[in-house]
């Protein structure tokens, strides 16, 4: 008789079988924090109140609130559709067309490592699988260090991403909670004060979680700082195009860092701008000393996607790449990319006049008009935000962090007028 996975007692008795709980495999396994994101989420689908707003979600939503399928996204999958596409493998590294346009996006085309051809690139699963394989071709081959700044806050899931990848994290100054601003001076000397060749994680453009970007001047400031330092940039651009409505702007920080004889990593998502939040479309990518240089590192950018998920999938590459390689798609993406990125900037100007004039709400309220991007770090506080979950039906994360596209015109005098009683403590 074969011996028992675990420890257990039978006992007969009328035919009846009883089990004494036995010790499982699993039961050292310890509970997990809830995500705190998807807890938000949770919480307003159980709510029942009609005037319910979710706040927490970051993804767009058109001006009923309803989310929103672009239409370049519609046309280009008309395209594919009658392109008779099959449903092959790609190969490793994704679609060469799709990697190069990505690529081209980014970084432009009148770049040197562009035209040079020395961008080792390979698209991703999204956003969050560029910054994972960057973090592990890092943690693998950059000589210098093992350690990554982060800026405090990051995005929440930038930690896990590279610890999980091998790295250490640390952070630097990058949000002040008494002006609701950029803390630049705190972010250049913690720049200054890390270990020269450290890695310096940097938001392209509308930071997540605050909402707030560096100045052209002040990156050129931060780039001669990790010039001098000889830190490794590694730029995530998730919000090309949303957060200006323009692509080149949003890339300048990327493009300026590289004019500057920088080697960079760039993570790319395309879930945002062009609303494949489920098609899980990215691009991860670094420059390199030119062709040959860049053969060794795609070779070894294939080895640590092989095991991890061998290669990625083939239909938001192509709706991605339709946008991107059709004359007439592309306009219609960027007019409907600044359509989404001025909605959202309506938002900002008419919360911000709500706030200050029709309510008199006490504090500084410009931060939600200077902030960038679908994000905004209110400044509120998390009993404040509870009380604006518990009273008024009102969800997001317990920092004060909200998402702009979840205000539409419906919802957002409400929104303003429940955020006036929580300052002033009577709602």
């Amino acid at each position: 008789m074969l011996a028992a996975a675990r420890t257990q007692t039978v006992a007969r008795t009328g035919g009846l079988v009883l089990r004494a709980a036995g010790v499982s495999t699993w039961s050292h396994v310890p509970a997990g924090p809830p995500d705190p994101i998807l807890g938000v989420s949770e919480a307003f689908k159980a709510d029942k109140d009609p005037r319910k707003i979710n706040l927490g979600v970051g993804a767009y939503r058109d001006g009923n609130g309803k989310p929103y399928v672009l239409g370049a996204v519609k046309k280009a999958e008309e395209a594919i559709r009658a392109s008779n596409a099959d449903k092959e493998y790609l190969p490793i590294t994704g679609l060469a067309d799709f990697t190069k346009n990505a690529a081209k996006l980014a970084y432009g085309e009148d770049s040197a490592p562009f035209k040079e051809n020395s961008i080792a690139v390979t698209q991703s699963i999204s956003g969050t699988g560029a910054l994972r394989i960057g973090g592990a071709f890092l943690a693998r081959f950059y000589p210098h260090s093992k350690v990554i700044y982060l800026p405090v806050p990051s995005w929440g899931n930038h930690t896990p991403i590279f610890r999980d990848s091998g790295l250490e994290v640390r952070g630097y100054k990058y949000f002040n909670k008494e002006t609701v601003g950029l803390d630049f001076e705190g972010m250049k000397a913690d720049l200054k004060s890390a270990p020269e060749k450290s890695i310096v994680l940097l938001h392209a453009c509308a930071h997540n979680p605050t909402g707030i970007d560096p100045t052209p001047e002040q990156w050129a400031e931060i780039s001669d700082i990790v010039k001098e330092k000889q830190l490794f940039p590694f730029f995530d651009m998730a919000y090309q195009g949303f957060a200006s409505g323009s692509t080149s702007r949003d890339a300048q920080a990327v493009r300026h860092f590289v004019s500057q004889g920088h080697q960079i990593a760039l993570a790319q998502s395309f879930a945002k701008n062009m609303g494949l939040y489920g098609e899980r479309v990215g691009a991860f990518s670094l420059t390199t000393s030119g062709p040959e240089e860049r053969a060794k590192v795609d070779s070894q950018i294939k080895i640590i996607v092989r095991p991890m998920y061998s290669n990625p999938p083939l239909h938001g590459a192509l709706i991605a790449n339709t946008i991107l390689s059709k004359p007439e798609l592309y306009g219609e993406w960027e007019g409907e990319v600044k359509g989404m990125a001025e909605r959202i900037i309506s938002m900002r100007d008419k919360l911000y006049d709500s706030l200050t004039h029709t309510h008199k709400t006490p504090g500084e309220w410009g931060h939600i008009k200077s902030q960038i991007g679908m994000f905004s770090f209110t400044g509120l506080t998390p009993p404040q935000t509870k009380a604006l979950a518990e009273k008024a039906h009102i969800y997001m994360t317990a920092d004060g962090r909200i998402s702009m596209a979840g205000l539409n015109a419906n919802n957002i005098e409400y929104f303003a007028e429940s955020v006036s009683k929580a300052v002033k403590g009577n709602l």
